[in-house]
């Protein structure tokens, strides 16, 4: 008599296996990182300043034309021709430019955010699988798309903050696949997101050092320093820009050579810099909450030191050392792919299931004291927004309150409401709260009495939102 077999277990998971696992685990990132930055649109809870300057830019791109952005040039007295690539060296946006051809408007750009960091959950997974197994590797998965900094940059407009997870996880995964020329081309793409992404290839330099490969590691360190002058002594200015505007180191001088003077001869100031203000440790310590501290036991950690201590040395652009914002998407991968590389050291052989559950808890616990914590339904005041846009004819110039430009950039020339009026034939101004650029609500009120002073009728009022058009 024969005994049937039992059949093998048929679960999802089985079904779809280790990579329709992590394609799930990427899919529902992006999913979410997408829900989480439409939402705020339609909330009007992201600005002119950044979401419309892209929103300009890359559809100028788009009409195989430079990137210019009209709100940026003229707020920042750049003129009305300014081109973005004077600002921040990010010419990686014009790989955005194709979908503006199937949906013109700010949407497209907060879908494509989400898809780009969601997708460094793919290299991280593979890294992960090679050093500790596949059921490891969705953990780390998981956490990533859970972490705070991830959070905090799908929540706030859109920046090319965006591509740096997946090339910075590709570039180390690569490495570890024994594929330098492969690391090697992720990391000169990364030049092309910003200016400073030369700092993460310098970085990528010193860890070569670390693991004692002289050559390769001293060429990617002054290449990845060269880069950085390069782009903002050279390229910037070419474009309009200035090589200083984002200077921040007063503190130590105000130049890059005083500063590094000042630096090599007073050291205890400069390091006194990295923990003034006391936000500046916070930062540092969430960073390494986030993964644990695992990633002090890897060498990889020297990848971010240079980018890090860039901000942390900073006496000036607060927003640069804290945790808001999508400044920390430039070293999240990396410090995962740190703990990574911690986590399988053989004294940790016995550790790593735990600590793999530990990292995904700890991102999750985490959840509600960062941006998804800070999420809410949209109040009656965006209803009003919403018809206050609405009352601005297509195709004008209009000068419009921050949060409410993202809803007119697609059919209308979007200013940037300004502490200098700029005489557009429109204005949709907001006096029911305090908004970016304004230091207080009176200068709101009185800016609205000079519009109305100089000819301008109201057509349009509630829940402190107002359209002006321009008379005669």
């Amino acid at each position: 008599m024969e005994i049937a077999a039992r059949p093998a277990p048929t679960g999802v998971l089985t079904r779809i296996g280790p990579a329709g696992v992590v394609g799930v685990i990427t899919a529902l990132a992006a999913t979410l990182y997408s829900v989480v930055s439409l939402t705020r649109l339609h909330a009007f809870r992201l600005g002119t300043y950044d979401l419309v300057i892209f929103d300009q830019a890359v559809r100028s791109y788009s009409r195989l034309q430079l990137p210019v952005s009209i709100a940026k040039g003229v707020h920042n007295d750049l003129g009305w021709t300014f081109a973005v690539l004077g600002d921040h060296w990010s010419p990686i946006l014009a790989l955005l430019a194709p979908f503006y051809w199937l949906h013109d408007g700010p949407e497209t750009l907060l879908v494509l955010q989400g898809v780009l960091l969601a997708s460094a959950t793919p290299p991280l997974w593979l890294l992960a699988r090679r050093r500790l197994g596949v059921k490891r590797a969705h953990l780390v998965a998981v956490a990533y798309a859970l972490s705070w900094p991830v959070a905090e940059a799908a929540a706030f407009d859109f920046h090319e903050a965006a591509f740096a997870p997946a090339l910075t996880a590709w570039m180390i995964e690569r490495h570890d696949a024994g594929r330098p020329g492969q690391a090697v081309a992720a990391g000169a793409l990364l030049l092309c997101v910003k200016e400073d992404a030369g700092l993460l290839l310098a970085g990528y330099g010193l860890f070569l050092l670390a693991t004692r490969r002289w050559r390769a590691g001293a060429a990617l360190v002054v290449g990845g320093l060269a880069a950085v002058m390069l782009t903002t002594r050279v390229l910037i200015p070419a474009f309009g820009g200035r090589a200083d505007y984002y200077w921040a180191y007063g503190a130590l001088g105000p130049d890059l050579s005083s500063a590094a003077a000042r630096a090599l001869t007073h050291p205890l100031e400069a390091v006194a810099l990295l923990g003034a203000p006391p936000q500046k440790l916070l930062t540092v310590l969430m960073l390494g909450v986030m993964v644990l501290f695992l990633c002090l036991l890897s060498p990889m950690t020297l990848i971010v030191v240079p980018p890090l201590a860039a901000r942390m040395l900073a006496s000036s652009f607060p927003n640069w050392w804290g945790t808001d914002y999508h400044y920390n998407a430039f070293l999240v991968a990396v410090l995962f792919c740190a703990a990574v590389d911690g986590m399988s050291r053989a004294r940790l052989a016995r550790l790593r299931t735990p600590l793999a559950f530990a990292l995904a808890a700890t991102a999750v616990a985490l959840l509600p004291f960062f941006a998804y914590g800070r999420l809410s339904a949209p109040d009656r005041r965006a209803l009003a927004a919403a018809e206050a846009a609405a009352a601005v004819p297509d195709g004008v110039l209009v000068e419009a309150a921050n949060y409410v430009g993202p809803a007119l950039t697609s059919r209308t020339r979007v200013l940037l409401w300004d502490r200098l009026p700029r005489w557009a034939p429109w204005v949709v101004a907001e006096t029911g709260r305090k908004t970016f650029p304004f230091t207080a609500l009176e200068e709101q009120l009185a800016r609205v009495e000079t519009l109305r002073r100089n000819g301008y009728e109201v057509v349009f009022e509630r829940e402190g939102y107002l359209v002006l058009r321009r008379g005669g």
